[in-house]
């Protein structure tokens, strides 16, 4: 199934884009003192993104596996609609994280804290509407399924350049310095570099 080949690498390589969403919640290490409070706000969400950002990067991988050999638009829509679930599913976890968390205790924690919520909530529909894409491809038909992949890689290819903006927004300053002192959060940066090369 050779024709698929030239579209399902297009998709992998865009793909490997949504992993820089996950590394945009991995904060940066820093000796700054911080809160009590803050730190504890950190764990919390740390400990829950290591754990997302495993299932984002076991989700990248599939796909990955999927599209570099010569796989059956069959398996390639199976895989793809899986992926794009798991991802879903791994967005929303973080922002039901984050809204566990509270807000953190920084000026305007409140506001960034719901922020970026709203855009993970929003990440999460946009992996759930690549699925129903992908579900709805006429794998009978080699050449539609081929043009229906290249209409997902684009959407994909669009949502891992969209930006992320309240995500940062919420790690600016103390709160990212208090990320970057969290294991989890340093390895969850860790999973996602590969895929986001």
């Amino acid at each position: 199934m050779e024709g698929t080949n030239p579209v399902n690498k297009k998709l992998a390589a865009a793909l490997s884009g949504g992993a820089v969403l996950v590394l945009a919640l991995s904060g940066c290490s820093s000796d700054d003192e911080g809160n009590e409070k803050l730190d504890a706000w950190a764990k919390q969400v740390c400990d829950s993104v290591q754990v997302q950002a495993q299932k984002i990067k076991a989700a990248n991988a599939s796909i990955q596996k999927e599209t570099s050999d010569n796989s059956t638009p069959e398996e390639v829509q199976k895989a793809d609609s899986k992926a794009f679930q798991d991802m879903s599913d791994a967005y929303k976890a973080i922002g039901t994280a984050i809204t566990k968390a509270g807000a953190p205790n920084v000026e305007n924690g409140e506001k960034k804290q719901q922020d970026a919520v709203r855009e993970l909530n929003a990440i999460s529909a946009s992996y759930a509407s690549l699925k129903k894409q992908v579900d709805g491809l006429d794998t009978k038909d080699q050449a539609e399924f081929a043009d229906g992949l290249k209409d997902v890689a684009t959407e994909l290819d669009k949502l891992s350049k969209s930006g992320n903006d309240a995500l940062k927004t919420l790690e600016e300053g103390e709160v990212g310095q208090a990320m970057g002192k969290q294991e989890s959060c340093k390895s969850a940066s860790a999973t996602g570099s590969p895929a986001a090369a």
